[in-house]
């Protein structure tokens, strides 16, 4: 494709899905006591989970995505936390609907209409080998050629990364047309080579020179043999999608990889930006309730109100 062709399709992504997916973002620095790593991370060991046992890549991606709309919301006050807390399945049923409806309004109508029919998947099998070490693995930063690297604490690990691009992926899907499933399962596969490559960025990767491909194709192909031949196939077709944008998969695909990789920086600016008057006023950290007058008295007394 030539540029302006690049440049032309590239306008249909659709600004009205920015704020959520923001927020989809996020659910790589939520984490909650009892439960291992991020939200994100556990959304992406559960999707190959389920995938290990067969379950079609269109039903996990509803599932994965289903729950990482209601987690922007909810975080990890899941069905699960609430039940045991004594939430009545009705109201815990009512309460995620309502977050649903509410979340999903932005969507894509056809899309909106195909998540709504999906059923709470349960996964039993363990997830193969290399999700604990993308788990494990931090993404490299920013880095260039002749440039020092620009390192983001705490990183993000890769499960957090192919998490989200999977699920962003998704919502982007209809703006280009693409086959949603193809779009999740080729995200969720785009950095096998790294459950045994450290990433060392874009600076590391052409330093290797003519070495890049072959070091990384045998590294994929290790990771791909934990899985059974089925699923082996299915991912190694989705993956066909990921050279270019030319296809309206590759499309999704790369505007989901590009999108989080900016987001992620775009958080650390923000987060390092924050002035006390946006946290006190738009973010009313001391909330509206009985004691915010004496909080707020405290705040000035203490010269700490915005």
């Amino acid at each position: 494709m030539s540029a302006a062709e690049y440049i032309a399709a590239g306008g249909r992504a659709p600004p009205a899905l920015m704020p959520l997916i923001r927020e989809l973002c996020d659910l790589k620095r939520v984490r909650s006591a009892g439960r291992p790593g991020s939200i994100a991370e556990r959304l992406f060991a559960r999707a190959w989970s389920l995938l290990m046992e067969g379950r079609p890549a269109a039903g996990v991606a509803r599932d994965t995505v289903r729950t990482a709309l209601a987690a922007t919301v909810l975080g990890d006050l899941d069905a699960e936390a609430l039940r045991e807390a004594g939430v009545a399945d009705h109201a815990v049923r009512n309460i995620h609907d309502e977050v649903m409806r509410r979340v999903a309004e932005p969507l894509d109508p056809a899309l909106r209409d195909w998540l709504s029919g999906a059923d709470e998947l349960r996964a039993g099998d363990a997830p193969p080998a290399f999700v604990a070490r993308l788990t494990a693995q931090p993404r490299a930063g920013a880095t260039a050629p002749g440039r020092g690297r620009l390192v983001l604490e705490p990183p993000e690990s890769h499960a957090d990364h192919c998490a989200l691009v999977a699920v962003i992926g998704v919502l982007l899907s209809p703006s280009w047309g693409a086959r949603a499933e193809t779009v999740f399962l080729a995200a969720l596969a785009h950095h096998l080579h790294n459950a045994l490559l450290p990433d060392a960025g874009f600076a590391g990767e052409m330093a290797l020179g003519e070495w890049l491909e072959p070091a990384f194709s045998r590294a994929t192909e290790l990771a791909l043999s934990e899985l059974d031949p089925a699923l082996r196939s299915a991912v190694v077709e989705a993956r066909r999608v990921l050279p270019d944008a030319s296809t309206a998969e590759g499309r999704a695909f790369h505007a989901a990889d590009t999108l989080d990789r900016v987001l992620q920086v775009e958080h650390h600016l923000r987060a390092a930006g924050t002035t006390m008057r946006f946290v006190l006023r738009e973010m009313e950290l001391v909330h509206a309730g009985p004691v915010k007058p004496f909080q707020d008295a405290v705040l000035a007394r203490m010269g700490l109100a915005a």
